[in-house]
């Protein structure tokens, strides 16, 4: 069975473990580096990216998952788990870091603030099934992707005409700027553990 590490750090990991486990993972929370060793993949769940940030490094998880990703460990971040993969953040603070992986960049809270959240339905490139349900809380966008970057979803501003890109992958590792760990569709953890298989 694949075992898939939800960094434990802060965020929804309680709904990503359900989500796996739905899906026929083994889903189990990460918080030491003892047990970032043992997955097989790990999602970086929402939260406040750089909370997780000041607490991989507290944890001495940075580096360690850092590596971990460029040797190949297959990620998926939503939200700010999407700032953490970006190689490049806009609106980010003056000691803010990320793991990188995906050549992109990612404007943080690009939607707005908590109040100007939304949800929306989603076409996904490659997910059968139809849209899926997203949920925007305070999240960010892709403003600029390279070329081995895979565009799988794009989005508009409630009410207005600009397309934003809200979810992306790049070989092993897989980017959403929504939640979808929050509906009761199971699509996009699904197409993440085939990713790991």
């Amino acid at each position: 069975m694949t075992t898939i590490g939800v960094l434990a750090l802060q965020g929804d990991v309680r709904e990503h473990v359900v989500s796996l486990e739905a899906v026929g993972a083994r889903a189990v929370p990460v918080r030491r580096l003892s047990e970032l060793e043992h997955v097989d993949g790990l999602v970086l769940p929402g939260g406040e990216s750089t909370t997780i940030d000041k607490l991989l490094r507290a944890f001495g998880l940075f580096e360690p998952l850092r590596a971990r990703i460029a040797g190949g460990l297959p990620v998926y971040g939503s939200c700010a788990g999407m700032i953490l993969l970006a190689d490049r953040v806009l609106g980010a603070g003056p000691d803010q870091r990320t793991l990188g992986g995906i050549d992109m960049t990612v404007r943080r809270n690009a939607f707005g603030r908590q109040v100007d959240s939304f949800e929306a339905d989603v076409d996904v490139a490659g997910l059968a099934g139809g849209p899926v349900h997203a949920v925007f809380i305070r999240a960010p966008w892709v403003e600029e992707v390279g070329e081995d970057v895979e565009v799988l979803a794009s989005v508009s501003l409630p009410g207005g005409a600009a397309t934003h890109i809200v979810a992306v992958r790049q070989g092993v590792l897989l980017a959403t700027s929504f939640h979808p760990e929050m509906d009761a569709d199971h699509r996009l953890h699904e197409l993440f553990v085939g990713m790991v298989g």
